[in-house]
């Protein structure tokens, strides 16, 4: 396809992806299969209806899975409708020095110096401080959240460490200009100046070397009590967007995760390639940058780069109106985020002078902006700012301000403008995926459901882009579904679907392998590895039975009135061991969890369900195998999906093992849901 914007002069340009006639023609193809399966699922339920009330459940439960598995599908193919990739060309940007680029302000938020080490999101803070952009025109504000005074002397010793951090990066040509990370890498100069720096990274001296401005670093912990909801992250990050307002009011934010630091220093370049577009800028509200991550092992065995989430659905998104806001990485518009119109003409005021934001009338006002009871009776959290209604602030935020007219670009550089960490032990990935999962439904089943709010003011295919995410924990009932059924019908030698020999095991042939093969090609050709591929694929699964399946839960207590834990903090801290186990491809199941529980269940079941359905396929022969072939495949594939889980729970030794007491519960549950199917499928 030719390039949109193809001119020499073009700040940037847009291609639409190769294959998208290629991704219609299967979306075809495969939505015919989709509908010709419902048909016989229907058509089979109707039959059993008049058997057994065991008969009309089961099949019941078989289409409201296939229903929900072909609604999922039919939300993700809007995101495959129109998949586009941009390319930024940051050197035909106008001479700073002769032409005036806008102010930058950067948000870093933390909350919980136990879970996010102080020195490691100092560190953050001073990559930022680094970036390729005027100093004068630079201002990095951090909220605490957690009001640590151990984080408030991080920051005092970075601002002193930042006169020789920044001339050294300059000097150097450093790309990743975190000192954490730069200091953690093998020593790329070998010189005494590098290790000078080492030493000056402890040191308590303030000595300035260079004459070059600093950028702005600003510390603030806001205002909070008990009788005043504070709204998590969100709130944070408008307390920062009115401070800064204030401050210096720069036309464009960049807000960032502790735990992401900058690897190109000149990614405010790349965006600034789409905000000095005049075409785009006037509607245009965030450039998002994806999130890329350091340390995941070989296999990222926990599936912590979520590729698809934050790589291969933005490309489709990017096609539409434009990607998800994902909390981190991204360039917003600080007209877009104060409430302003894409059609209004109004521009942002001129920043204030440098000198005059530690003033003692504009610390007053910061004093006053940063009040507990500041936003009562505003519309902060509404219309103004980050948006408040959800533990998702990020992509409800997003998704509003879309709704409202704004439009927004994916930029997804060779060079990842940021990296930062996942989350390293199978819990702490499964209690994220649970927060996110209940945020989403809080966002899916309010008036700003993308299904019919979004639909009604973006468009249908946005409408189901954004309801991909928002439905994301109903995959728990056809995983569910999936883990249990055919596993108890093989037991009890009760066929759910065609034999081997019949032809219409085509059609369910078909539908399993152009899905994973079409997952498969889409994660490939975005650059992963067919390994990691089978990761997240598995991790899909196991989280159907975990997070998906706790977010639900949870959310459908909150709606009764139960109260849930809410916010929690990743944690960025791992232990020795720990460490070495995930570094090695080892999972981790060293705590009693609930998620652990579920996960073992579903475990037992499949392998004690395919050793029995194996065991009567040699008894008695291949007329077995061909009655109750898709049940042994599923029951097999579910099995060599878990080979980690029976690993952790009867040959390991390890801290990392699977408890005891989970291992127990696990199999007496295992064989409690057996006998109760058996009395299920005896009456079937």
């Amino acid at each position: 396809m030719p390039a949109l914007l193809d001119s020499s002069t073009s700040l940037h340009t847009l291609h639409v992806d190769r294959h998208v006639g290629l991704y219609r023609a299967h979306m075809l193809v495969y939505s015919l299969a989709i509908l010709v399966l419902l048909y016989h699922r229907t058509a089979t339920l109707l039959t059993a209806s008049k058997n057994s009330f065991s008969s009309f459940v089961i099949h019941f439960s078989l289409l409201l899975a296939d229903a929900i598995l072909a609604f999922m599908w039919a939300c993700c193919q809007a995101l495959r409708w129109r998949p586009v990739r941009r390319r930024e060309f940051p050197h035909r940007l106008p001479d700073p020095a002769l032409h005036e680029w806008p102010a930058l302000d950067v948000f870093v938020c933390t909350a919980d110096p136990r879970k996010e080490p102080p020195a490691s999101v100092a560190s953050t803070a001073l990559s930022m401080m680094a970036l390729d952009y005027p100093a004068h025109k630079l201002s990095v504000y951090v909220s605490d959240d957690g009001g640590s005074e151990v984080t408030l002397f991080a920051f005092m010793e970075a601002a002193r460490f930042a006169r020789y951090w920044l001339p050294f990066c300059r000097e150097k040509g450093l790309v990743g200009r975190s000192p954490e990370a730069y200091f953690a890498s093998p020593d790329p100069c070998g010189d005494s100046e590098s290790q000078k720096m080492k030493v000056l990274l402890k040191s308590d001296e303030d000595r300035d070397i260079t004459s070059t401005p600093l950028p702005n670093l600003v510390y603030l912990s806001r205002e909070k009590r008990p009788s005043y909801p504070h709204h998590f992250k969100a709130g944070a990050l408008n307390v920062l967007l009115r401070v800064s307002g204030i401050m210096s009011n720069a036309p464009i934010v960049l807000t960032v995760d502790c735990d992401m630091y900058a690897n190109d220093p000149k990614s405010p370049q790349r965006a600034l390639c789409y905000f000095l577009d005049p075409s785009l800028a006037p509607k245009l509200a965030f450039v998002q940058f994806p999130q890329h991550f350091e340390g995941l092992n070989k296999h990222d065995i926990y599936g912590g780069e979520i590729r698809r989430l934050f790589r291969i659905n933005s490309y489709g998104l990017d096609g539409l109106h434009g990607p998800n806001y994902v909390g981190t990485n991204c360039f917003h518009s600080r007209r877009a985020l104060c409430g302003s119109s894409p059609s209004s003409n109004s521009t942002d005021s001129k920043a204030p002078y440098i000198g005059l934001i530690s003033s003692e009338p504009t610390m007053a006002r910061v004093h006053d902006m940063a009040a507990c009871d500041y936003e009562k009776g505003t519309k902060w959290g509404s219309t103004i700012g980050f948006r408040y209604g959800s533990l998702v602030e990020d992509y409800y935020t997003g998704f509003r301000l879309q709704c409202e007219g704004w439009k927004s670009v994916f930029s997804d550089p060779a060079q990842p403008a940021f990296l930062g960490d996942a989350p390293k032990s199978l819990h702490d990935s499964l209690s994220q995926c649970k927060r996110w999962v209940v945020g989403l439904f809080e966002v899916a089943f309010s008036r700003y459901s993308p299904l019919t709010f979004g639909t009604r003011n973006a468009s249908l295919p946005m409408g189901l882009g954004y309801g991909y995410y928002a439905f994301w924990g109903i995959w728990c009932v056809p995983i569910i579904t999936y883990a249990l059924l055919p596993q108890l019908a093989l037991v009890s030698q009760k066929p759910l679907f065609p034999k081997a020999s019949e032809p219409r095991i085509y059609l369910c042939a078909y539908l399993f392998l152009a899905a994973y093969g079409q997952d498969l090609a889409d994660f490939v050709m975005s650059g992963g590895s067919v390994a990691r591929w089978w990761s997240d694929q598995r991790m899909w699964m196991i989280r159907g039975v975990t997070s998906y399946l706790f977010g639900t839960i949870e959310f459908a207590l909150n709606q009764v009135g139960i109260p849930s834990q809410g916010f929690n903090v990743t944690n960025k801290v791992m232990e020795e061991e720990q460490s070495k186990r995930y570094d090695n491809g080892v999972f981790d199941f060293g705590i009693a969890s609930p998620f652990f529980i579920s996960l073992g269940t579903t475990a037992i079941l499949s392998l004690a369900s395919f050793i029995a359905g194996i065991t009567r396929v040699a008894v008695i022969g291949i007329r077995v195998f061909d009655e109750m072939f898709v049940h042994l495949f599923l029951a097999g594939f579910i099995a060599a999906n878990c080979l980690p889980i029976y690993e952790a729970m009867f040959f390991r030794s390890d801290n990392g093992k699977m408890p005891r007491n989970v291992t127990l519960t696990s199999i007496f549950l295992a064989g409690l849901v057996l006998y109760v199917g058996g009395f299920l499928f005896n009456t079937y």
